[in-house]
């Protein structure tokens, strides 16, 4: 199975279409469809269900489709660590973010680095622990920034300099304004919006024997897409300071938890992983910023 007969099938699963698909990839629509038959009769499965005016994926076409994207990617990154081996100012980094106001510092030790090494090119994929840990597990990251302690037997990992503030996000005109922070007990009774990562490991060490009176209307992976839930009246949003807009003129009003809760984040690496250039010097920056666990 060869890389160019997968970025084929790739082409041809993003535009649904072997006319559209063969433009794109400046082949003849003849040498795209013999590549893509001789692709099904390799792994004996059928991939694709042809219609009038389009192709659908069957479910082996999906599955197909999943670790494609990711080998794809694999030999993409491959092919510029070597090309950039010999660039003494610059390269790429890939980086899975996690959603937090304490990202500021990330930002700014790359936009230092970058002065340095102009050349330098990074990537960034958001998501949560899940989401962006089995990309660092893969090879497809240098780096993730995680809202929860890293597991230290296969990673590496330094603290950042702060942490985040937890607290809740509702309409300005709701009674809870009236409040200067927010106790388990306001919150009995009340639709709350959360992410579930942090609804199972960083609510319930604040609400203690409360969180089994406390109920989860919907999660969310990201505030700004929960804040407009709260701004229609349709619950609360427990999340990190700073993520979402509480100024006078966004209609929206945040309230820190009390007793204080606070989630610190970790920029974390693999154990023992054969780093590029560039993010090896990164790496030696970083250290010398954030703080060691």
């Amino acid at each position: 199975m060869e890389i160019r007969t997968l970025r084929y099938f790739l082409a041809v699963a993003r535009e649904e279409n072997m006319t559209r698909a063969a433009e794109t990839l400046h082949i003849t629509q003849p040498t795209l469809s013999k590549a893509l038959k001789s692709l099904e009769e390799e792994l004996g499965k059928k991939l694709f269900t042809r219609h009038s005016f389009s192709i659908k994926l069957t479910d082996e076409g999906i599955l197909l489709r999943n670790r494609a994207e990711d080998l794809v990617s694999m030999a993409d990154r491959i092919e510029k660590e070597f090309v950039s081996l010999d660039d003494i100012t610059g390269g790429d980094l890939y980086f899975g973010l996690a959603e937090s106001f304490q990202i500021r510092y990330l930002a700014n030790t790359i936009h230092s680095f970058k002065k340095t090494y102009p050349g330098l090119r990074y990537h960034i994929t958001s998501g949560d622990t899940e989401q962006v840990m089995e990309k660092l597990d893969k090879g497809l990251l240098d780096f993730v920034v995680l809202a929860e302690t890293p597991n230290t037997e296969k990673y590496e990992s330094v603290v950042f300099p702060e942490g985040d503030i937890w607290g809740l996000v509702f309409p300005e005109d709701d009674p809870l304004a009236k409040k200067e922070a927010i106790h388990a007990d306001d919150l009995i009774g009340l639709p709350l919006f959360c992410s579930e990562q942090s609804w199972e490991n960083d609510i319930p060490r604040w609400a203690g024997e409360k969180m089994k009176d406390l109920h989860l209307e919907g999660s969310f992976r990201l505030s700004y897409n929960a804040s407009i839930f709260a701004k229609e009246h349709l619950g609360y949003l427990l999340t990190f300071d700073h993520l979402v807009d509480t100024s006078c003129q966004s209609g929206l009003a945040f309230r820190p938890l009390t007793p204080q809760l606070e989630t610190k984040l970790y920029l974390v690496w693999k154990k023992y992983q054969t780093f590029s250039p560039i993010a090896e010097r990164f790496l030696r920056q970083i250290r010398a910023i954030f703080l060691p666990i």
